[in-house]
């Protein structure tokens, strides 16, 4: 998830540099990686081993092939560790949203306090802690992937699009860093992304519409916050 550097974007030193660089440098590593992988798994394997790996784990079958038995233990630990350090970078990462959010007025007060000792979102990270242990016992791994596919994808649509209506409503407003390919390459994604999530909701119903729901569910919350906020009276 490359992208959730943007999510602390407010705290990085020098934004203008170092955000564009972080996202560039990200992506072009994981594509490299991305592809070598797949090039390596086309000259391990034939055609038909890939089509037909065991439970999709064409990494496992690629392994096996190159270095042998030991190399499911292998793959396994690799899958580990690199789980572990996602998690502990999307946990971190999404605590800031929901503690940017409640200095915002937009999410529940406590979520935007500091630990006075620590200097962390505490109460932050255990809402999400919350609400990520419920995901996790309401079903399997990839009914919640089909899950945070789908909103993930909307709400980045809804990003770039944001972009378009501050170039028309605030042309003066002050921009740390440059769009790439602006116009072009975010019209591109929008029209892409919306493609992707409309095929979704096609073809993966059961998933992608109740993830909707509880996006939508979202918009009376919004509107109830906003609303006790602006009738609450101020010092």
């Amino acid at each position: 998830m490359n992208s959730n550097i943007t999510f602390t974007a407010g705290e990085v030193k020098n934004p203008r540099r170092n955000v564009p660089l972080s996202l560039v440098l990200g992506v072009a590593i994981v594509t490299s990686l991305y592809l070598t992988l797949n090039i390596v798994y086309l000259r391990a394997l034939p055609l038909e081993a890939i089509q037909s790996a065991p439970e999709d784990r064409v990494a496992t079958a690629a392994a096996s092939v190159l270095l042998g038995s030991i190399a499911v233990k292998l793959v396994a630990l690799t899958i580990v560790l690199s789980t572990c350090g996602c998690v502990n970078g999307l946990v971190l990462m999404g605590a800031r949203v929901y503690y940017a959010m409640a200095l915002d007025g937009l999410f529940f007060e406590r979520a935007g306090k500091l630990d006075p000792v620590r200097h962390t979102p505490t109460a932050s990270l255990l809402m999400q802690c919350a609400w990520a242990c419920l995901l996790t016992l309401s079903g399997r791994y990839s009914d919640l992937l089909d899950y945070v596919i789908f909103a993930v994808m909307l709400f980045y649509i809804l990003t770039i699009a944001g972009l378009f209506r501050l170039r028309r409503t605030q042309p003066n407003l002050e921009r740390p860093y440059r769009t790439f390919g602006y116009p072009v390459l975010p019209a591109l994604y929008i029209a892409a992304g919306t493609l992707v999530e409309i095929l979704l909701l096609i073809y993966k119903p059961n998933f992608t519409w109740p993830g909707l729901i509880i996006v939508l569910l979202g918009i009376p919350v919004y509107f109830l916050r906003t609303r006790r906020a602006t009738s609450s009276p101020r010092n």
